[in-house]
Order: C-alpha cells, then sequence, then structure tokens
C-alpha cells in the first residue's frame, strides 16, 4: 500500500556512485554523536525512580508521602496522582519543546555540533542545580535546564548521525541514539535502585549524576567534526570535502559531494525554513515525519511506563525495591529490542517492523486492562503469580517498542525532509513529541486515578489507528539516500496527488495555481 521505490539510475541523481568503507573516525563520531540520547534516556529513567522514593517524597511532597504511607497495605490507582509531582516531571518537556525553536536556528547557521554543545551545558547546568535543590522551586529551574539540553541534543544528534551516515547503513547509523537513550534509562534504573537505599539523600545522587552523560557528550561534541551536510550550507566546501572522504573512507566521493552542493543550493534560496515546510509538495513530510509519527510514538503509552514504572508497580502491590527491579528488568526489554532493531531494520524496513510490533503491542494493551480488571482494586494486593504476569507481559510490550515506535520514531522523521527544511522540521519534530510527552506524563497519574484499567484500553486503541496511519501512508525509506526520499511520495498511490509535478489545476477549463 505504500507504494513507491526509488531508482538508483534516478535522472539528475547519483546515488548508484556512492561509495564508502567503515572507519574507526566515522565509528567515533557516531558513538559521540550518539551520547546526545543517553541525556534524555537517563532523565526518562530517573524520574519515575525517584519520584516513587520517600526521601524525596517526605522534602517535597509530603501529602503525597502521607497518602502513599495511609495505603501501604493496599493497592491504590490514586496513590500518586499530584498535579506538582507531576509538573516535577513534565516540565522539563515543556521546556524542551519551547528551546527546540533556539536549537533550530543554531543548528541551521552554526552547525549541528553547536547545537551539541550548548545542549550538553544546559543539561549539565540542570543536573547541579537539582542535585543540589532545596525547594520545589529549585527542582522546577532545574528541569527547565535539563529540559533546555534535551531540546538542543534531541534537535541536532538525529539530524547529525542521519548525515554522518551512508544511506544503506543509515538506519542503524541512526537507531544508536534510541540505544544510547535506553542504555540511558537501563543505567537510571540501576542507580535508583541502589541510591533508594541511601537515607535520606540518594535521591539527590540519582539526579546529580545526569551531569556524567553530559560531560560525555559535551566532550564529544568538542572533539567530533560537524556534518558534510552542514559545512556545504554554511560555505565551506573545502571543509566539507575533506570531512566526507574521512567518514566514507574513501577519495572518490564526487557523486556524493555533487548532490550535497546541489541540495545547499536549494537551501540557501529558502529564507523562511519553517513558512517553506508548510508549502504543498511537503505535505507528506509534515503531517508524516513532524506531526504524525512523534506524536504518536508518545500516545503508545510507553513513555507513561518508562516514567512511571516504579510508580505504576508501587501503585499495583509490589514493594518498594520490587516495583525499582521490575521497571529495571522492562527497561532492560527496551535495551535489548533497540540492538534487535539495529542489526535488522536496514534489511527488513520500517514499515514491517511498525505494523509487526503495533500488534503485539495493542495485545499487551488488551491484557493488561483485562488482568487489571478481574484482580485489582478490590483493596488488596495482586498475587505473585498476577504480578509475575503482568510483569511479563508489559515486559513483552516494551520488547515491541523498543524495536518499532522508539527508535523509528526518531529515525524515520530524520531522513524524510530535505535539507532547505531539515533543521527547521527536526524543530517541529521535537516540539511535537515534547508537547506530546509533557501532556502524557502531566495526565498520565490522574488518568490512571480516574480510568483505572481503562488506560491500557485507551493506548490500545490510539496503537490501532497509528498502525493504520503508517499501513496507509508511509513510503518505505531503507537504503534510499536522504536527497532522493522526495522520489518516493511522487510515486506514492495516495501522495502523488498532492506532490505532482503539475502546478496547475483545472477549473471551469481554466487553470488554477496550486499553492
Amino acid at each position: 500500500m505504500a507504494g513507491g521505490g526509488v531508482e538508483s539510475g534516478a535522472p539528475g541523481k547519483r546515488a548508484h556512485l556512492y561509495e564508502h568503507r567503515f572507519t574507526n573516525y566515522f565509528a567515533f563520531t557516531c558513538i559521540v554523536g550518539a551520547l546526545g540520547g543517553s541525556l534524555f534516556g537517563y532523565d526518562l529513567g530517573v524520574s519515575g525512580g525517584v519520584t516513587s522514593m520517600d526521601d524525596f517524597l517526605k522534602e517535597f511532597f509530603p501529602k503525597v508521602y502521607r497518602r502513599k504511607s495511609s495505603h501501604l497495605n493496599e493497592t491504590d490507582y490514586c496513590k500518586y496522582d499530584d498535579q506538582v509531582l507531576t509538573l516535577f516531571t513534565s516540565s522539563l518537556y515543556i521546556s524542551a519543546l519551547v528551546m527546540t525553536f533556539f536549537a533550530s536556528y543554531l543548528t541551521r547557521i552554526k552547525g549541528r555540533k553547536a547545537s551539541i554543545i550548548v545542549g550538553a551545558l544546559s543539561f549539565l547546568a540542570g543536573a547541579i542545580l537539582n542535585a543540589a535543590a532545596k525547594n520545589i522551586a529549585m527542582l522546577i529551574i532545574g528541569r527547565v535546564l535539563l529540559g533546555g539540553g534535551i531540546g538542543f541534543g534531541n534537535q541536532a544528534v538525529p539530524l547529525y548521525l542521519s548525515e554522518m551516515a551512508p544511506a544503506k547503513n543509515r538506519g542503524a547509523v541512526n537507531q544508536l541514539f534510541q540505544f544510547t537513550t535506553c542504555a540511558g534509562i537501563l543505567v537510571a534504573n540501576l542507580v535508583n535502585y541502589f541510591t533508594n537505599k541511601i537515607h535520606p539523600y540518594g535521591w539527590r545522587i540519582s539526579l546529580g549524576l545526569a551531569g556524567v552523560p553530559a560531560v560525555l557528550m559535551l566532550i564529544g561534541g568538542l572533539l567530533c567534526a560537524e556534518t558534510p551536510n552542514s559545512l556545504v550550507e554554511q560555505g565551506r566546501l573545502d571543509e566539507a570535502r575533506r570531512v566526507l572522504e574521512k567518514v566514507r573512507g574513501t577519495r572518490n566521493v564526487d557523486a556524493e559531494f555533487e548532490d550535497l552542493k546541489e541540495a545547499s543550493e536549494e537551501a540557501r534560496a529558502v529564507k523562511s525554513p519553517f513558512r517553506t515546510l508548510l508549502k504543498r509538495k511537503y505535505r507528506p513530510q509534515l503531517i508524516i515525519g513532524a506531526l504524525g509519527i512523534p506524536a504518536f510514538q508518545q500516545l503508545t503509552g510507553n513513555n507513561s511506563i518508562l516514567f512511571y514504572a516504579p510508580v505504576i508497580f508501587q501503585s499495583l502491590g509490589f514493594g518498594a525495591n520490587a516495583a525499582l527491579f521490575s521497571s529495571f528488568i522492562t527497561n532492560g526489554a527496551l535495551l535489548v529490542a533497540t540492538v534487535i532493531s539495529m542489526f535488522l531494520v536496514d534489511k527488513f524496513g520500517r514499515r514491517k517492523f511498525f505494523l509487526e510490533a503495533g500488534f503485539e503491542m495493542i495485545i499487551c494493551m488488551i491484557i493488561t486492562a483485562v488482568v487489571l480488571a478481574v484482580e485489582f482494586g478490590h483493596g488488596k494486593e495482586l498475587g505473585k503469580g498476577i504480578s509475575a504476569f503482568l510483569v511479563v507481559v508489559i515486559f513483552l510490550f516494551v520488547l515491541a517498542y523498543g524495536r518499532s515506535w522508539g527508535p523509528l520514531g526518531w529515525l524515520v522523521p530524520s531522513e524524510l525532509f530535505p535539507l532547505e527544511i531539515r533543521s527547521a522540521a527536526q524543530s517541529m519534530v521535537v516540539c511535537v513529541n515534547m508537547i506530546f510527552t509533557a501532556l502524557v506524563a502531566q495526565l498520565f497519574l490522574m488518568s490512571l486515578c480516574h480510568l483505572k484499567y481503562g488506560i491500557f484500553l485507551l493506548f490500545g486503541g490510539l496503537i490501532v489507528i497509528m498502525s493504520c496511519f503508517v499501513f496507509f501512508l508511509l513510503p518505505e525509506t531503507k537504503k534510499v539516500p536522504i536527497e532522493e526520499i522526495y522520489l518516493l511520495f511522487e510515486n506514492h498511490w495516495f501522495w502523488k496527488n498532492i506532490v505532482s509535478d503539475q502546478n496547475q489545476r483545472t477549473s471551469n477549463g481554466k487553470p488554477v495555481a496550486i499553492v
């Protein structure tokens, strides 16, 4: 149904002449670039664990602690329903969506490296402030700085990886971002598991250690080369060619370099990239890459589970350490799934992973809702057998997400946009992603309280909708050079009617311009 492919010898394009060999320099640039994901991942993992720690709640949210203590021996969907507590988590993502527009300007004018460095500095400052927090105001300001770091990092890093990677390996390389995100989540859960036993300041250690990936990203940003695409866009052609030869491992880069220069000439003609993004010929990229996929990634419900896994498991009757350990197991599934996706996504393609994993996620959400409807909410803890079964189901859900919407939610948007609108479009991707991340983070515990098991049925229904979206509207992008992606839409069964080269339609026998 996706329709459309790209012939390697398409007129005016030279993808069939591209050459590349693996080099240690290329590996270094990609690994360091991918460290940006560890910022996002560590925060995703650490926030939910910290908000379930008694010492943290006693100091900043005593009402939540008293409510939790009063329900210590019973299950309660509403133990953690507190909007200020969830603001601690969601304020970061509100900040990130605002800062990504500043990142767009910096990324386009000064390059991808500049945004990576600024993001690392902002995240480091936020980690220090959170670790030293004495009141809620300090916590929130620290979260805003962390959000700035994520806004800049998430805007620049996926672009950096996609532009550094050769087309045949772009999927695996770009998923290094998701891999380091998952690794950050896993490390954060492990840190929380141990710091929960350090009283009364274990939570400070958890929040302060966010500075470690920020320092690594800062060092990497200073040492790595700028992408050839960005250097060409800035007019630094000689340097761009040297970097391209270095990352491709060959001096025979004439074909790719010529395509980059042509794309750059088109990009320089664009004075207002955000306005250009709204043009008719970019409608598929706008709807699929900038709006649909980043919103749907959050509406799968997975990040809600990652944010609040310890809280959810405690609400379902698990003890504090058992809750943190269970969330550590589920996040281990996310890391394993990402490795699977890295090795197979360029072989099987994006669409198959989206659709196959989507079916599994729907089944897992339905099973979770049914089990909770039957066994939970009667003032008693879940039995060990049922609890173990729920952990397995959530594990399978995360395993499916981790090889589909998790990594592909960043990969597919980063490869859809031509150079002239790429930085602006990536800002839109991050903005939409963060809007829905913040909404889900802010509303999830309240929804869990009011909808109870119905929240999982809601997520299941949303996954049905997004799977249909992928099936009908997303063409396969594997192994297609970024500068030729637009050809997919010109051959797509639906999009070709919108992005056709024909610039006029006939109305009452008179030509009418398409705008």
